[in-house]
Order: C-alpha cells, then structure tokens, then sequence
C-alpha cells in the first residue's frame, strides 16, 4: 500500500446486458496506484500479503483471462502486481480499462471480464473473500435467471482487501 495514504476507489456500475448478470447494486472499485510495487523484490507478495491480512484468500499468480467470465458466487480482487493490460469490465458491453502496475480492482460477484490486451509481464495476483464460494461461468453456461439470483445472495465481504475494516470497500458497497 502507499505509505501513510489510503487510495479512494474509482467506483463504476454496470447494468445487467440479459448475458452477463454484472451487480445490480455494487459497484466495480479501482484503487489507482494502491501499492508501491517500483521497488519491491516479489511484488505479488506485497498484494498476497495485504489481501490475505484482510480475509482475502484462496489466491493465485497468473494473468486475467481472454474470455469473457464472472463469477455468481464470490466477489474477486485483482491486484496488478506486474506489467499493465487492458480489461474489459462488465460483460460484452462494458467499459474497457487500462491497469497497470500498483492498480487493484475490486469485482462484485456477476461482473464480467476478459483481458483485451496485456503486456508480456503482466503478472496478477487475485483472490476472493472467506465467505464467498468460487465458480467461473461464461455467459450462455448459466441460465440468466439462476445467475443474478446467485449474484444477489452473495454476502459482502467482512473487509476492503487493501484496508482491511477501515477501508472505502464496505462503506461504497453499503450505500
């Protein structure tokens, strides 16, 4: 994390498309150079070790994938360790965005996404919070109607990965 600075988050909503279920009512939340990675030795670790702190777990080091996914039981955290890509956000209509080294992004359960473009670095750190449940669905996989009730059961997580309880996550999420 920045020293001594709490990042706020750049909140979006994206509406339901009738393909990708998206959240109704939470929004997306990028958090723009959130973590000094410039002069880290393994930055994936500075992001593994915040989220984790915060009851973010099950993690993985990889990319974002191709294809356009959500997930109808858990929200997701995307910490960019590595390199810069750009994203689409919010299923096939969505809003394509730039991430790059130090940006962490903050997915409410049923948001689409797929990597457009990426770096030959890019290295992503994600995970998802204890009380959530994985799964990866593509649009067409899931009946519609099955997906955005799942999406609306999906309890909020118990912290913001970054800032644990005294974080922007909860408060956005809440209002």
């Amino acid at each position: 994390m920045r020293a001594g600075k709490q990042v706020t988050p750049q909140a979006i909503l994206f509406d339901d498309d009738g393909e990708t279920p998206n959240n109704p009512s939470l929004p997306l939340l990028v958090y723009r150079g959130a973590v000094e990675v410039e002069s880290a030795t393994d930055p994936a670790a500075l992001f593994e070790n915040a989220f984790g702190a915060h009851g973010w777990g099950q993690g993985w080091r990889n990319g974002i994938h191709g294809f356009l996914h959500f997930h109808t039981r858990t929200h997701e955290v995307l910490g960019i360790a590595r390199g810069r890509a750009r994203v689409q956000f919010g299923g096939a209509g969505g809003q394509e965005l730039d991430v790059e080294a130090g940006d962490v992004v903050v997915l409410p359960a049923g948001t689409g996404h797929r990597r457009v473009s990426a770096s030959a670095d890019l290295l992503v750190v994600g995970a998802y919070p204890d009380n959530g449940g994985f799964d990866q669905r593509r649009p067409g996989e899931i009946d519609h109607a099955s997906a955005v009730s799942a999406v609306a059961a999906v309890p909020l997580p118990r912290a913001d990965p970054l800032y644990g309880q005294a974080g922007p996550l909860r408060e956005t999420w809440m209002r």
